[in-house]
């Protein structure tokens, strides 16, 4: 029987701008139990909140030509995900080594039967930024022909519809870098197999970028992405490190995005999950968090990774990029109406 936390809601710490302490592998045991901290209840403003933050296309960055279009069509102004490393939800629900992550389960909204697509790592992470897994089956390395996604992805439907995005990559020496590097693996960085991303040196640099980025981004909402995905290095994301480390690090991270302007004006989304379960068990774990959340929902619904992209297209008012997530089912239930 798979675990479902039933907790009751955890008290909402003030959440503060914190500076990010993230270059060691801590132990199993941690120096001590994390705090889950969150932004504080209607924390989110007052008026209209503002449509995505949109670029011109050709933009260098989230901030390069940005507007503030007066209606947003998919009800979203920014959605943040990040995804946690090879854990079964069964391995996460209730742990006691994840007190961070089962305080945001109790407190906002949990898909308690979401499934990862495959196994190894990297086709799932394709299958959730391309809605396919492009026929890859390993966790192979760009460039190389055999390991390049040609068909539409997340990306370019942004692209499209003038929306900024970007990927920030925890480890990752300099922007749009292909090669593993430390705790750095590129097959945690999807957008770098897509040719549509990686075929301007200049827009690719601008969009995949170190993790580095991300808090300077969080500092107004009109440069934080109305899409961000962040991949937290090998110790942090659970891979190669303690289950305990990687909630050490959302208890250090998550707080700030909570606490950050997209969040706490406007109505933003942030998801935690992971990208696959062992070869016994794909279910994973998944919450939403932030204003856009419903809080103390949990959907007992078959969710999948198709689901979730679907979910942040409809979200963003972009239009299904495979057939896969086209007819997936979004995840409404687990949103604020």
């Amino acid at each position: 029987m798979r675990a479902r936390l039933r907790g009751t809601g955890i008290v909402c710490a003030a959440a503060a701008a914190v500076v990010l302490g993230l270059g060691g592998c801590a132990g199993a045991g941690g120096s001590g139990t994390p705090t889950p901290a969150v932004h504080p209840t209607g924390a989110r403003g007052s008026g209209t909140p503002s449509a995505p933050v949109r670029m011109t296309p050709g933009a260098s960055g989230p901030s390069a030509g940005a507007t503030t279009p007066a209606s947003a069509p998919g009800g979203l102004q920014h959605v943040v995900v990040i995804l946690e490393e090879n854990t079964p939800a069964t391995s996460i629900v209730g742990n006691a080594q994840a007190p961070f992550f089962n305080g945001l389960l109790s407190q906002y909204a949990h898909a308690s039967d979401y499934s990862a697509i495959t196994h190894p790592s990297l086709p799932n992470y394709l299958a959730l930024t391309s809605g396919t897994t492009g026929g890859i089956t390993s966790d192979c390395n760009p460039p190389g022909g055999s390991c390049l996604v040609t068909t539409p992805n997340l990306a370019d439907s942004l692209r499209a519809a003038g929306l900024s995005w970007r990927m920030y990559a925890e480890g990752m020496p300099v922007p749009c870098s292909a090669p593993n590097t430390g705790r750095y693996a590129v097959k945690h960085n999807p957008f770098l197999y897509y040719p549509s991303v990686t075929g301007s040196a200049a827009y690719c640099a601008a969009h995949d970028v170190p993790f580095s980025s991300f808090v300077p981004d969080l500092r107004s909402a009109s440069t934080l992405p109305a899409f961000s995905f962040v991949s937290p290095d090998l110790c942090n994301d659970m891979h190669s490190c303690p289950i305990a480390t990687g909630d050490a690090w959302l208890a250090q991270v998550v707080p700030q995005i909570l606490g950050s302007p997209a969040f706490t004006t406007e109505r933003s989304l942030l998801v935690v999950t992971f990208d696959e379960g062992d070869s016994s068990d794909n279910v994973v774990a998944c919450v939403f968090a932030g204003p856009a959340a419903r809080r103390g929902a949990v959907s007992s619904a078959p969710y999948t990774h198709y689901s979730l992209l679907r979910t942040i297209e409809n979200g963003l008012g972009l239009p299904p990029v495979s057939a896969n997530d086209a007819a997936a089912s979004p995840m409404t239930d687990l949103l604020a109406h």
